[in-house]
């Protein structure tokens, strides 16, 4: 017989019956019925009911045990009885007598509990990471982590990717988040960084003939952490020789459909050819983020136009000095009393804003301060314009238009969830596409790259020599599922002439490009293919397959809010040996100000 077990702890059943059986595992409950004791016995796979009476040897030493100790069982399969049938358990047919006990190991009193999914400190489960890690919920959560990246990977290789690691040790880069640098012991002063994304690696491998390129590639960014966020993340990082955008559309949205569809547990997905792709000015407009999440039916509208010459005073300022007027409407709320509308206006401004303000309408009849100032007949006509009901409301978020466009696509998602518009059991994807190349910087007074510098504009060389850089559009790319953006991508910009000439205009010199890009401008000086990928974030897909709120649930052993390991002790402080043979001098920050 194996040393220790000859079946896992789901693997009994009732053809078992009869056998005499070797088990492993934790110890995970307790049960003592008087001179009975019962103990589900736990391993990664199952569970198995013990059960150990007066005549049983393995008695006395499981009653001492704590929950969690580690033991190794000996006994035989007998059936349940018919009352005692537990169906929601795999093995729930069977029990084993124990006949003799092992200790492998036994437990210390716990600083939290691994039976059930109680609520418990975030900051005791990281600090106890091992124990969280053997809870049900989050046990699962790994193994479909797991499974999800054999799904991705099994895929890319199917649609004839190759898979090819980058390295992890690179060079700084001026652009995107913070880097987390590596101090070289070897070259005193100089710091590694590791990969934001493996960006400038997969397009030299597209230059260096490799068609079709794939990885599960760690990335590290030095940023503030929220819930879909992490320091350190994975991504299906992929790229493409010889491709349009809808090459690479066709050939992710079926991975990312399929993986959706293996996992998502009977969820309607959007089908793989069928993504909706939405410009980015449109889905700013009608949705107030470039994030929108499609699962909710409203759409924003500009009415700008309609408080010109309105005699609303407050509008007509807004709109005459460049403001935008836009609408949210709130369908079926004649019956939802004042307090509904004036909890979205003082949400509106603990969110920072002015306000949000609201008409009212029941029975076709308006109430509030803006139907009031406008007139029945100016609200008949943007109800008209906008397909509204005789007992629909109506949300206005007006003034400058990025905070305008903040505000409608915050309130927008508000409005949804508090009348529960939002479809359930559902992931509806989408392309966000047609970025702007270029935005205006108000803090720099110039112009500069909003969203990847190394993208092809559209249009390319042309576009750049004659068209206003704010008008400009670059193949650039997100993908959305839900509200989340998965991923960005686009179709790389892969002519040196180009690329000076993208950068001269975001007020970089021929001299900063190469000094800072060297590696990818020097080769595709030497004959590079038009290329183009994108880059999913796993955690975010498994995220979203176990319908989780935090991205900490889907990582094996995540950090902490401000970044830390609270399990590992990390960051942490080196030795002065350390420090001194990479010739670092650390600085001490002055200890804040006491208050008072």
């Amino acid at each position: 017989m194996h040393a220790y077990r000859t079946h896992n702890c789901a693997a009994l059943r009732t053809e078992n019956v009869g056998e005499t059986v070797r088990l492993s595992g934790w110890i995970h409950r307790k049960r003592d019925h008087g001179g009975v004791l019962f103990v589900d016995l736990r391993d990664h796979y199952g569970l198995t009911q013990i059960v150990a009476d007066e005549d049983s040897p393995a008695l006395k030493i499981l009653d001492g045990l704590r929950v969690e100790s580690v033991v190794t069982i000996d006994g035989d399969v007998k059936a349940r009885s018919e009352g005692t049938v537990n169906a929601n358990l795999p093995t729930g047919a069977i029990e084993v007598y124990a006949r003799s006990i092992a200790v492998q190991s036994r437990a210390d009193e716990l600083p939290m509990p691994v039976a059930g999914e109680q609520e418990y400190p975030e900051e005791i489960r990281l600090k106890n990471r091992f124990l969280d890690l053997r809870r049900d919920g989050v046990h699962a959560n790994i193994i479909l982590r797991s499974n999800v990246i054999s799904s991705l990977r099994k895929r890319m290789v199917g649609q004839g990717f190759t898979e090819i690691q980058t390295p992890i040790l690179g060079a700084s880069s001026p652009e995107g988040a913070r880097d987390f640098l590596v101090p070289s012991r070897m070259h005193h002063g100089k710091f590694y960084a590791l990969p934001q994304a493996p960006q400038m690696f997969k397009q030299l491998l597209m230059v260096s003939g490799f068609d079709r390129y794939f990885q599960i590639a760690p990335c590290f960014r030095d940023e503030d952490l929220r819930a879909d966020r992490s320091l350190e993340f994975y991504q299906l990082d992929l790229e493409m020789s010889f491709v349009t955008q809808d090459d690479v559309f066709a050939a992710l949205e079926p991975v990312l459909a399929g993986v959706f569809e293996e996992f998502s547990g009977g969820k309607s997905v959007t089908p793989a050819g069928s993504f909706p792709r939405i410009p980015y000015a449109e889905t700013m407009l009608k949705y107030g983020t470039d994030k929108p999440d499609l699962r909710n039916p409203l759409v924003i509208s500009d009415v700008s136009a309609h408080f010109g010459k309105s005699g609303f005073g407050l509008f007509e300022n807004i709109v005459g000095s460049g403001g935008v007027v836009r609408v949210i409407p709130a369908p079926g709320t004649a019956e939802k009393s004042r307090k509904f509308f004036d909890d979205m206006n003082n949400w509106a401004r603990s969110e920072g804003f002015a306000g949000l303000g609201y008409v009212t309408r029941k029975g076709g009849e308006f109430g509030g301060p803006i139907a009031k100032n406008h007139g029945v007949e100016g609200m008949e006509a943007i109800y008209a314009e906008l397909g509204l009901g005789a007992d629909d409301g109506l949300f206005f978020a007006a003034g400058k238009a990025k905070d305008a466009i903040k505000l409608a696509g915050a309130a927008r998602t508000r409005v949804a969830e508090d009348l529960g518009l939002i479809e359930q059991d559902c992931f509806k994807f989408c392309w966000i596409v047609d970025f702007p190349m270029y935005e205006y910087d108000e803090e720099s007074k110039k112009v500069d790259f909003s969203h990847n510098p190394f993208s092809m504009p559209q249009g390319e060389m042309e576009a750049l020599e004659t068209q206003d850089p704010l008008e400009i559009k670059a193949w650039q790319y997100d993908i959305v599922c839900n509200g989340y953006e998965l991923s960005s991508g686009a179709i790389r910009n892969h002519r040196p002439d180009i690329m000076y000439k993208a950068f001269e205009i975001a007020g970089y010199a021929r001299a900063d490009v190469d000094a800072n890009f060297s590696g990818m401008i020097n080769a595709f000086k030497y004959g590079a293919p038009p290329h183009g990928g994108s880059a999913p974030g796993i955690d975010r897909i498994v995220m979203l397959l176990a319908d989780e709120p935090n991205i900490r649930e889907v990582i094996a052993f995540p950090l902490n809010q401000k970044g830390e390991d609270l399990m590992m002790g990390a960051p942490s402080a080196v030795t002065p040996a350390q420090l001194k043979e990479l010739a670092i001098r650390t600085v001490e920050q002055p200890a804040p100000k006491a208050s008072g």
